[in-house]
């Protein structure tokens, strides 16, 4: 396992939709002199990026092949229909996947999303991307289905999007190699899952760990005295006793009988 030490800066692969920009300012505050540097891929090509330590963690879209992977989940996403603004689809605030069964839907060669039955009619061909796909919407040639981040990504001003109710979602994970989870590694899970800098398993770790202090021992007065109590005489005081004390009322002699 590779120490922190000894890796110069860290390798941040995501693919598209996910946007790291929050993580990425929090990375900076914390760990400036750990540069970190992001690396675009495909949907299709994060899990073997990863495996090929083409980057030390990634934000993966679900599901992937986890064959030596580790995976936290983070978020999952609202599956939407593209259409073109004028498509009757647009009318209304949301759809099902049987409300799109007279139409075309593509289906991109980099699709994530895992139906049992998908909706609507296949197209001839496969596009070969999602951004292929949005241009074919926009062609009037049919309608495509994806997560919302993929939808806001590849944003058009003569389509628009709307949610489907049934449709499956799409989740984006945080994954990493197993036998790869370094400091820094460990330093990213805690800026994604909201730790606090002081955090255990923050990037302060000897602090956190580190043995409770022990408590300062009283000063030695060398045997000094104690004050008396207010109001209490000291045993030892030679003025305590009988007449001893300035202010003490004399008793009256007895008579004798």
């Amino acid at each position: 396992m590779t120490s922190s030490e000894e890796t110069p800066s860290f390798r941040l692969a995501y693919v598209p939709g996910v946007t790291p920009t929050k993580w990425v300012r929090i990375w900076n505050e914390r760990l400036p002199d750990v540069p970190l540097t992001l690396v675009g891929v495909s949907a299709a090509e994060a899990a073997d990026v990863l495996r090929g330590g083409g980057a030390d963690a990634g934000l993966v879209r679900l599901p992937i092949d986890r064959t030596g992977l580790s995976a936290i989940p983070l978020y999952t996403e609202t599956t939407v229909v593209v259409i073109p603004k004028d498509h009757v689809v647009a009318a209304v605030e949301e759809v099902s996947a049987e409300d799109l069964a007279d139409d075309i839907v593509l289906h991109p060669l980099d699709d994530t999303l895992e139906w049992e039955h998908r909706p609507g009619r296949p197209a001839i061909e496969r596009p070969a991307t999602t951004a292929d796909a949005i241009e074919l919407v926009a062609a009037g040639v049919g309608l495509l289905v994806v997560p919302q981040s993929l939808a806001r990504l590849h944003h058009r001003k003569d389509l628009t999007y709307r949610p489907v109710s049934d449709a499956p979602e799409s989740g984006v994970a945080l994954s990493w190699p197993q036998d790869e989870t370094t400091d820094l590694v460990e330093d990213f899970i805690g800026i994604v899952r909201g730790r606090t800098v002081n955090s255990s398993r923050g990037r302060p770790k000897a602090q956190a760990q580190a043995p409770a202090q022990p408590k300062a021992k009283r000063p030695d007065t060398g045997g000094a005295r104690r004050k008396p109590a207010a109001g209490k005489a000291s045993a030892k005081n030679p003025r305590s006793g009988s007449g001893g004390s300035k202010g003490a009322k004399r008793q009256k002699p007895r008579r004798r009988s």
